[in-house]
């Protein structure tokens, strides 16, 4: 811990959300395709909100986590309280995701060359918020505690797990996609980038993240959340 900077948990977990929400908006404004993780839930909320205007893409989120919760307590064969909080999170995040939806689509730039900068944007901030969530006691988004617990189960590295679930998910679009629409929607060579790279970047970031900070807990709830 000599020489690091002292990063509290607590704010990873707030800035972690934030910042992951701001780059799914970022990349659904750049219109390349979604993020591998989040495009089945967008898919999800453009078929349903075909019918229920209301159904938003925050709330199309927590509905699929609750879906990947109980695929992750039947595969562990148990039920932990850090699963049920975890959807709490899900919720959290679905509610800042829709406020920076709105927020990101008053952006007035446009464009090829402003599309690209939103994308590439958007998947490294996106990156950079799960890597962020890993280093926080309070339970992640299903998307991160089902790498989490798998990666432990299977005793594989999180990186690599990572990498395994993004190709399912993106399969798992592909075939939300044609059932639903009957083409291409929501998804696009941008989400098959993802799905190579993310990954990667989130390992990389993690492993900068615990090289040049010493994350500590402000408060002694660790244990009231496991």
């Amino acid at each position: 811990m000599e020489g690091k900077r002292v990063f509290y948990s607590e704010w990873a977990y707030v800035l972690g959300i934030i910042v992951l929400a701001f780059g799914t908006a970022l990349m659904e404004k750049a219109n390349f395709g979604m993020s591998m993780v989040v495009a089945p839930a967008y898919l999800i909320h453009l078929k349903v909100s075909e019918y229920l205007p209301f159904f938003t893409f925050g709330m199309s989120e927590y509905v699929f986590q609750a879906v990947l919760l109980c695929l992750v307590s039947i595969v562990m064969r148990t039920v932990k309280k850090s699963y049920l909080l975890s959807f709490v999170t899900a919720f959290i995040y679905g509610i800042v995701l829709d406020l920076l939806m709105s927020a990101v689509a008053l952006i007035p730039f446009s464009g090829i060359g402003w599309q690209i900068v939103f994308y590439v944007v958007g998947m490294v901030v996106c990156s950079i918020g799960v890597a962020l969530l890993f280093y926080t006691y309070f339970p992640p988004e299903a998307y991160e505690l089902l790498v989490k617990e798998f990666s432990q189960k299977f005793n594989t590295t999180i990186g690599k797990t990572k990498t395994i679930y993004d190709c399912t998910s993106c399969v798992l679009s592909v075939i939300l996609s044609l059932s639903f629409f009957k083409s291409f929607v929501g998804i696009n060579w941008g989400t098959i980038v993802c799905a190579i790279v993310n990954g990667w970047l989130i390992e990389r970031i993690s492993n900068f993240l615990k090289n040049n900070f010493a994350f500590k807990d402000a408060f002694n709830w660790n244990e009231k959340f496991q």
